[in-house]
């Protein structure tokens, strides 16, 4: 059964209506009616809490919504991929180029007319889109950010609550003007990129984001051991949880250790590297 299906059939149960479960849900009647007759897409259920607001109001087990939810979005996963969406990247260029930093505007515009969405627009454009929902998902259950973003942007609390879901749902193929006026023109002061090296920085506005400033670097590393090298450096490199914040100038220390009769597992290069970072074990500058 789909969601919709299942929620027409337990508001008719209880004798509720639409308006009822969209107060409860703290979404506008307008969006509920959209999700029941499938002309908005579901949300992501990590990204929103309003399963469970469901679930509460029509009574219903406790992750039943957002189980179905997960099945369905995996099947419009599949048509989308089948059907690749035409990038809207033309509708909101001047919008990205506005927030550029002023002497590298005419520049990347060049870059920009030449190779129409290639490799270094999808880059900028990814990478706004990525820091303008980092934000969006870190505060949008904070119904302070909310109001206030919601009163830069003339709407009421609901609708925005709406916007947010539908925006941390969206990708670079389907980036509108109206995610732009929404987000990325309130959260974002400047952005700049080096068109050498791909080094990227992103100028938050004071108001609305947490962090001011997000730098990016894009320098090709091999975070790969070459042949010969151990197997559990290679497992600690796979392995985000442990190797996620690896430094290059760490990954050259660790690549160094040579053993004659053992072979190491993941979790010694992860030991090494947390001796490595321990100040306590090393001598500092002035020592006897």
């Amino acid at each position: 059964m789909e969601i919709k299906e299942l929620v027409k059939h337990r508001l008719e149960q209880l004798g509720r209506e639409q308006r009822e479960l969209a107060a409860a849900a703290e979404v506008t009647e307008s969006y509920i009616s959209q999700l029941l007759t499938g002309r908005k897409s579901l949300p992501a259920p990590n990204r929103s809490d309003i399963y469970e607001k469901i679930e509460a109001f029509l009574k219903l087990p406790t992750g039943e919504l957002t189980k179905l939810a997960d099945a369905q979005r995996r099947e419009e996963l599949k048509r989308k991929i089948e059907e690749p969406a035409t990038p809207l990247f033309q509708e909101i260029r001047e919008l990205i180029l506005r927030k550029c930093k002023s002497e590298k505007t005419h520049q990347l515009r060049a870059i920009f007319q030449k190779e129409p969405f290639g490799e270094i627009e999808r880059l900028v454009t990814q990478k706004l889109l990525d820091v303008a929902k980092g934000v969006a998902k870190e505060e949008w259950k904070n119904e302070d950010w909310l109001r206030v973003v919601a009163r830069l942007n003339h709407k009421s609390f609901q609708e925005m609550r709406v916007i947010v879901m539908e925006f941390l749902d969206t990708d670079i193929f389907n980036l509108s003007v109206q995610n732009f006026a929404y987000f990325l023109e309130p959260l974002i002061q400047s952005w700049d990129i080096d068109p050498v090296t791909f080094a990227m920085k992103v100028v938050l506005a004071p108001e609305l984001g947490r962090e001011r400033i997000k730098q990016f670097e894009f320098v090709e590393t091999d975070l790969e051991p070459a042949a010969g090298e151990e197997p559990g450096l290679r497992e600690f490199l796979q392995d985000t949880s442990l190797s996620g914040d690896l430094t290059r100038d760490e990954l050259a220390f660790l690549k160094r250790l040579r053993f004659k009769d053992r072979r190491p597992a993941a979790l010694y290069y992860y030991r090494e590297l947390q001796n490595l970072r321990d100040p306590l074990h090393f001598q500092t500058k002035g020592w006897r």
